[in-house]
């Protein structure tokens, strides 16, 4: 047989069969047939121009995204919602490590020396009678009236209760009242003002008396209790070389007390009020000296004498300086110090208050989806019941109570926060409510009932985060709307307190035009600050609600 026949009888010969096939024939075939395939697979996929082969379990192969993942990707998308995350971030970082970096601390109030006028004494130019009682007599308002229309009857005798007195004029502007009988002096009228000269001594009844005497009458020396008295021109009486009081028409009160008031600062003042100047300058006995202004009022005809004092005074309203960036409020604090604070505050206040209407919201809202009926219709009528509550009414109706009864600051933060979230459960309830009557009627929940889960479990572990989405859009939208609603208390003077900050009091100080024109550095951060918070808290809530469902996306 020819080699043709045989090869076309070997064509056609039917093909073997597995089992008469040795093994290690068999596994070649078997390789060959699996490195074409490759190879064709590389081909179509544009990889076997250069030679490269791709396995199942290789590392260049496409990954696919986890859910949070594909949210994540699809929210850092959204400029915008960037932008806001960014300015969160600023506001967190400036609130929270600000505070820890601050040279000062948030109640540090400063000072400054500045000298302010402060009523120091009174002035009257004496044109009345003035009384001095004798020792051991008694000359009281009734007599003193008695010689009043004895004067201006210009009678030398006067008769009261029975009794004769006699009036000596013993000099100009100067009368002594005497006992008819034995002619003992009970008491003197005079307009000429007999002062000490030294702190702490009490002039006697004769020494004044007797002084006013021998000045009415020009005289240059007197006696009186045994001793020998001189008087100058300028009404100064001297015992020897020792100066005793001064003789003038004008009475000098200090204001304070513990005040004693020198002849030589009494005669620089008089010779200011004869000349009719506003403002005089005097050094007193210890070197130190002060500026003095007197002013005049008509209404009492009398001078108002004010001294300039230096004073330690708080730094309010101080200019931003290289000390204080954004200068100091009314209470001489650093505003950039209670700015970082006040943001902390805010932000917590936000946080804390949307936490407890989230976990209100979630319990209720949760039981009332799940449940339905009866279950459903209870707590949906609650929550009518407190959306027909006028909130706003009621929070400053509380905030004056508080303030009425005096609440320590910080627990009035505490209580600001538990009322605001206590309202605000009612939308979130409503939300999840809304959610889970959508989700518990799906295959999934038919199977957590035949696996014979609990009922709680269902609703915590099934169907809530199966809405988290929803809630966390909610929450960070509600945030915004927790601080402005706590700026707005605090601005009416009904939510945070001093010595706490927060944004919404420090824009409380704006409480006039002045401050409003004037102090720009007080209210301008604070309400930016506020401003930008609030918008990137609704950009985000924006962000995260199109990277959640992006068919809501336009």
């Amino acid at each position: 047989m020819t080699d043709d026949m045989k090869n076309v009888k070997n064509d056609d010969r039917p093909p073997l069969r597995a089992q008469n096939v040795p093994g290690n024939v068999a596994r070649r075939h078997a390789e060959r047939i699996t490195e074409e395939a490759v190879k064709n697979s590389s081909a179509s996929s544009g990889g076997g121009d250069n030679g490269e082969q791709f396995s199942l379990n290789d590392d260049r192969r496409v990954k696919v995204l986890s859910p949070g993942a594909m949210v994540a990707k699809r929210f850092f998308r959204n400029r915008i919602a960037v932008v806001g995350l960014a300015i969160l971030a600023f506001m967190f970082l400036f609130s929270f490590a600000g505070g820890l970096i601050s040279p000062y601390t948030e109640n540090q109030q400063f000072y400054r020396v500045e000298y302010q006028n402060k009523d120091y004494a009174g002035v009257v130019q004496n044109t009345e009678f003035r009384y001095m009682q004798a020792d051991g007599q008694k000359f009281d308002s009734v007599l003193q009236a008695q010689f009043v229309l004895a004067f201006q009857t210009k009678k030398d005798s006067f008769t009261y209760r029975e009794i004769d007195y006699n009036v000596y004029a013993e000099g100009e502007d100067y009368y002594r009242v005497t006992l008819a009988e034995d002619d003992t002096t009970i008491g003197i009228a005079y307009k000429d003002i007999v002062t000490s000269s030294v702190e702490g001594q009490k002039l006697s009844f004769t020494l004044v008396s007797d002084a006013l005497a021998a000045f009415t009458n020009g005289e240059a020396a007197f006696t009186s209790d045994g001793a020998d008295y001189t008087i100058d021109e300028a009404g100064v009486v001297l015992k020897g070389d020792d100066e005793v009081a001064f003789i003038s028409r004008y009475v000098v009160n200090p204001v304070m007390s513990d005040v004693f008031l020198s002849r030589g600062f009494q005669e620089e003042l008089v010779v200011a009020l004869e000349d009719g100047v506003d403002e005089f300058v005097y050094t007193d006995e210890n070197g130190e000296t002060h500026t003095y202004s007197v002013s005049y009022r008509p209404d009492m005809k009398t001078w108002s004498v004010m001294q300039a004092t230096e004073t330690r005074v708080y730094d309010t309203y101080a200019a931003p300086s290289r000390a204080h960036w954004l200068g100091t409020d009314r209470n001489g604090m650093d505003m950039m110090t209670r700015l970082m604070y006040g943001g902390r505050v805010s932000l917590l206040i936000g946080f804390i208050v949307e936490a407890i209407s989230t976990v209100l919201g979630i319990i209720l809202g949760g039981i009332a989806g799940y449940f339905g009926k009866w279950v459903d219709n209870l707590i949906m009528r609650i929550v009518d019941i407190f959306y027909c509550i006028p909130s706003m009414p009621i929070i400053i109706i509380l905030g004056a109570a508080m303030d009425a009864m005096s609440v320590d600051p910080q627990i009035r933060m505490v209580y600001l926060m538990l009322i605001l979230g206590f309202l605000g459960w009612p939308s979130m309830a409503r939300l999840i409510r809304g959610q889970i009557l959508s989700l518990r009627e799906q295959e999934f929940m038919t199977a957590t009932e035949a696996g014979g889960i609990r009922v709680s479990r269902r609703i915590f572990k099934h169907l809530i985060p199966n809405v988290i989405p929803q809630i966390i859009v909610s929450v960070t939208m509600g945030i915004g709307g927790t601080i402005i609603t706590e700026a707005t208390l605090s601005f009416l003077g009904l939510g945070v307190k001093f010595p706490f900050a927060s944004w919404g009091n420090i824009i409380n100080d704006v409480n006039n035009t002045f401050v409003l024109t004037t102090y720009w550095f007080i209210w301008i951060p604070a309400g930016t600050l506020l401003l930008l918070t609030v918008l990137a808290f609704n950009l985000v809530g924006d962000g995260l609600r199109d990277a959640f469902d992006p068919r809501m996306k336009r």
